[in-house]
């Protein structure tokens, strides 16, 4: 992604930060802020309000967004100046030109230096040219010789069989050791020496068009990686000299106080002085539920501050970082050889000392330069070459047409040997998002509907994933919300409020118990079952008296439970359960799920995921790992398949070698399928190949083989083979065209 860096005045009173350019069209900009806290709103709210050229504007705070539509006269440039001058100051002011400059290139993705090179890198089906240009003059040389139309087909020969014997020369004299290119080039002399242009002009056009269809079904072997600074933040505010200043996050002091508001990411590993706030640490450790931290807790950079204020004594700074030291992990985990396993390389090790050792003593006993290369010609490697390519391409294709990105051969081919997978719990098997699930009245004196009613209103525009979750669930339901007299939140734990007359408290059992409510009007068994089923909750008083509860939980994906119990029953496979989340909802998860509490594995770090991804792949185990946030992209590049969804952290989507674009985990059960589909063809196709070229090799060595019936042996099974690998793929399309 191309990002317009906007360099602002970072001073206490003008928190704003560096801003990017992450998507424009005429009209309309979206620009992502560092953190767009309410204060932030704010100040932009004014500014916005007061231009005569900006017709409408939004904020996304979960994204760190704003979106702002203006006049389509104003070209963006214009706009952008005049969007930010009011803030442009002499010392320390927006960098106007580098905006102009930069939203060029992203209106013209052509202009960047990045994508051009890659675009270059890539492979070219005009490869294909000279092979096809020699093999069609060697057709015409052969119907109409002529002594122009000869030369012109043995110069076109020769010019697409260098790049054949540069990579055999360097094979033999570079890297000390005979290829497969060394057994095509000898092949291909055998033939030109004897005036035959059609069969090594065939050879080459064949080998190019399988190597070509690999490189399309290749993956980038660059991992792209977070930024540190995007993960933690990028400015931190800190105690000096009696001030509050604001400085870059890595420039912090270890011992320094940092002050961490509302919507704020801590920037430092560190223990908490002074305040109280809801710290969320899912990005981190995947715990669905935030924590209270108060004074003498431990907190971590990368965490989010959803209410509150702290002040945190700084201990680890930058790099030093727990959250550093996951995306250092990331960045040296091995980047394996992402093209699909060249089976014909690996055919040919094998094959090229036998199949010269054959050809020699042919010639020798024979002087027959004819059998010789007939015996060169059928490698058994061509068609596997081909075919093997082929047959990937259209597994890729047809995965893809069932909503699932798989990014590599290589993927394909592991896939399809998975005997161990191992889930993410928070926003894998389960939906991710808190979500109330029942209303229990324990007073007659009350409706479940009146319940639900004091509790949204009494939790109305409070920043916590439960209070969320109750005003969710209202607007569900359909519930008016009251008027909100005088109220005090105490964070984490509850909330006390004036509404309709009744001081209504809102929050966790030993939030009420310190009110004095008393609790003794609630069944203990009927409390444990409820946590038995993995179910939290949170009460409601009315003047001093419990009036009931609501339950909620991060429920369960709805197709999780039947994907894991086909992954167990119909493949077989060991199924293992990995979160940051603690122990006991660990287990409440895995025991709905049917997973054997040995495979149950919690609280665990982004380091502690990889470390146990590492030991299962280590012990032998084809490891697939399927993971939707930041503390999963460790986990994901360290095992043999990683698996994540279109709707993801871009850290983890872009680790994966799967994505689900349609979110759905059951797709999961598709792809495995069409990767043991694709590897029975490849069975089919290896067989198809080496039997005739095998019976062919026998006639060669024996009683002798006309030169083009093992042609047409050696590359009619190559092309037999191509086709049988394209059958599933026109198969699926036909049987689409009938839906």
């Amino acid at each position: 992604m191309t990002l317009i860096q906007a360099t602002i005045n970072h001073s206490h009173n003008n928190h704003l930060g560096e801003y990017s350019l992450v998507h424009s069209i005429e009209g309309r900009i979206r620009l992502r802020t560092p953190v767009l806290t309410k204060a932030l709103q704010e100040q932009w709210a004014k500014r916005l309000m007061a231009m005569e050229e900006v017709k409408d504007y939004r904020f996304n705070v979960s994204a760190s967004s704003m979106v702002i539509t203006y006049q389509r006269e104003i070209s963006q440039d214009v706009f952008l100046n005049s969007l930010f001058l009011g803030y442009n100051s002499d010392k320390n002011g927006i960098l106007l030109s580098k905006i102009a400059s930069d939203s060029t290139s992203i209106n013209n993705p052509t202009s960047d230096t990045a994508s051009q090179n890659e675009e270059c890198d890539r492979p070219s089906w005009s490869n294909l040219t000279l092979p096809l240009v020699s093999t069609g003059l060697a057709i015409v040389a052969n119907r109409f010789p002529s002594s122009l139309i000869t030369f012109l087909a043995r110069s076109a020969l020769i010019t697409a069989g260098l790049p054949v014997a540069t990579r055999a020369m360097e094979s033999v004299f570079i890297h000390h050791k005979l290829n497969i290119d060394c057994l095509d080039l000898m092949a291909l002399v055998l033939s030109g020496l004897q005036g035959k242009l059609l069969t090594p002009s065939l050879v080459i056009t064949l080998h190019e068009l399988g190597d070509l269809i690999r490189e399309y079904t290749a993956r980038s072997t660059e991992q792209k990686t977070a930024s540190l600074l995007d993960t933690i933040g990028r400015f931190a505010w800190v105690e000096r000299e009696g001030e509050i200043v604001q400085i870059k996050s890595d420039e912090v002091i270890a011992g320094e106080t940092v002050i961490v508001y509302p919507g704020e990411r801590i920037p430092v590993d560190g223990m908490v002085t002074f305040g109280e706030a809801t710290v969320d640490q899912q990005q981190l450790t995947g715990e669905s539920m935030p924590i209270v931290a108060q004074i003498d807790t431990y907190v971590y950079a990368s965490t989010l501050v959803r209410s509150g204020k702290i002040k945190v004594k700084s201990e680890r700074i930058g790099t030093q970082t727990r959250a550093a030291a996951s995306i250092e992990l990331l960045e040296k985990a091995p980047v394996h050889d992402t093209r699909m396993a060249n089976y014909a390389a690996k055919v040919a090790d094998k094959l090229i000392i036998p199949s010269m050792i054959l050809a020699g003593i042919v010639f020798a006993t024979t002087k027959d330069p004819t059998r010789t290369a007939s015996i060169l010609t059928l490698d058994f490697v061509t068609g596997i070459r081909v075919s093997m390519p082929t047959a990937f391409l259209g597994a890729l294709n047809h995965t893809t047409r069932h909503g699932i990105l798989v990014r590599s051969g290589r993927t394909m081919e592991l896939l399809g040997e998975i005997d161990t997978i191992v889930f993410d719990k928070t926003g894998t098997l389960t939906e991710g998002n808190i979500k109330v699930v029942g209303v229990e009245t324990v007073n007659d004196n009350i409706t479940p509907h009146r319940l639900l009613q004091l509790a949204v209103s009494a939790e109305q525009r409070i920043t916590h994933p439960v209070a969320e979750a109750i005003v969710n669930y209202g607007k569900q339901e359909k519930i008016e919300v009251l008027p909100r007299n005088s109220w005090d939140y105490s964070v984490g734990s509850g909330m006390t409020a004036e509404i309709d007359g009744l001081t209504v408290m809102v929050g966790s059992e030993k939030f009420l118990r310190s009110q004095g409510v008393n609790f003794a009007i609630i069944p203990e068994n009927e409390d444990k079952l409820d946590v038995l089923e993995g179910l939290s909750f949170v009460y409601i008083a009315c003047d001093g008296e419990l009036m009931g509860y609501l339950e909620y939980t991060d429920p369960l994906r709805p197709e999780s439970a039947s994907l894991l119990y086909d992954l167990q029953n119909l493949y077989g496979l060991e199924v293992h359960l990995l979160t940051g989340d603690n122990q006991t909802r660990a287990h409440q998860v895995a025991k709905v799920l049917n997973i054997p509490p040995q495979q149950v594995h919690a609280d665990a770090f982004p380091e502690d995921k990889a470390k146990i991804v590492r030991t299962l792949s280590r012990g032998g185990k084809t490891v697939a790992f399927v993971g939707d946030g930041l503390n999963d992209s460790v986990a994901l590049a360290y095992a043999d398949v990683s698996i994540s969804f279109a709707d993801g952290s871009d850290i983890a989507r872009e680790t994966a070698d799967v994505v689900l674009m349609n979110n759905d985990l059951s797709s999961i059960l598709e792809a495995i399928a069409i990767a043991k589909e694709t590897q029975n063809l490849i069975e089919q196709n290896t067989m198809l190949v080496v039997a005739p070229n095998l019976i062919g090799l026998g006639f060669a060595s024996t009683i002798g083989l006309n030169p083009l019936l093992a042609t047409i042996i050696h590359n009619g099974t190559a092309i037999a083979a191509g086709l049988n690998s394209l059958r599933p793929l026109v198969q699926h399309q036909l049987e689409t065209r009938e839906n």
